[in-house]
């Protein structure tokens, strides 16, 4: 067989092994994605039908799962919630803190809500997250504060989570994470009529702001709803 032949075959081999690989990669997506509705859409059976201790909180369990492997490794000293609604993630997060002996919740949410769980590590802040009295509020909370980790879920739309984004960015501590969740509407994959939202705040904050990176580890588990939302502080 001649040299030319051999690097022919060479050459041919590496094109289907990379068309092999690239259509395993769709194929992969396409499965995540698909499912990624599924569990989405069937929400009374799924994400909005998952409590903790008895309490709703309309979350992801994957993500959830996420969240107490940040806190172990972080152990924040405050984590910022932007986002309330019946109080199930700050009790959950609440619990994980106790497990560690160490950290308070700041809750922040537009709305006062009855019932909402007592806990001694859990504040309640009620008023928008971008303004300029919630903002006053938590820095007092903050101060002399090592570690800080932010949530975000309150308004959806861009522009309020980018401004979200560019407030409460300055709080969080190097190797710490703000967290945008619900980065998959607006079809990535669902919500497709949404319009701009939480994944395009993302965009747009990291090509401002080059203090942060997507952890992609973060998305281990292939379904999350925070997909490149996953932001943490490198320097």
């Amino acid at each position: 067989m001649s040299l030319r032949i051999v690097k022919e075959f060479s050459r041919l081999k590496s094109i289907f092994c990379q068309k092999v690989s690239e259509n395993n990669k769709l194929e992969k997506n396409f499965i995540i994605d698909h499912f990624h509705k599924l569990y989405y859409e069937s929400y009374e059976k799924t994400w909005l039908n998952t409590y903790w201790f008895g309490l709703q909180t309309s979350k992801c369990p994957l993500d959830l799962w996420i969240y107490q492997e940040i806190i172990f490794e972080i152990k924040p000293d405050i984590i910022i919630e932007s986002g309330t609604f019946k109080g199930g993630s700050a009790l959950f997060l609440a619990s994980i803190l106790d497990l560690l002996n160490n950290g308070l919740i700041i809750s922040i949410d537009i709305e006062k809500m009855e019932n909402r769980p007592n806990h001694n590590r859990i504040t309640y802040l009620l008023g928008s997250s971008t303004s300029k009295e919630i903002m006053e509020d938590v820095q007092r909370f903050i101060v002399n504060k090592n570690q800080i980790m932010v949530i975000l879920d309150s308004d959806h739309k861009k522009e309020h989570v980018l401004n979200e984004l560019r407030i409460y960015s300055q709080f969080v501590t190097k190797g710490s994470y703000i967290i945008v969740e619900d980065t998959n509407i607006n079809s990535h994959p669902i919500f497709p009529d949404f319009g701009p939202g939480p994944m395009e705040a993302v965009q747009d904050f990291l090509e401002e702001n080059k203090d942060f990176v997507i952890d992609k580890s973060r998305e281990k588990f292939y379904l999350t709803f925070n997909p490149d939302g996953y932001l943490k502080r490198v320097r």
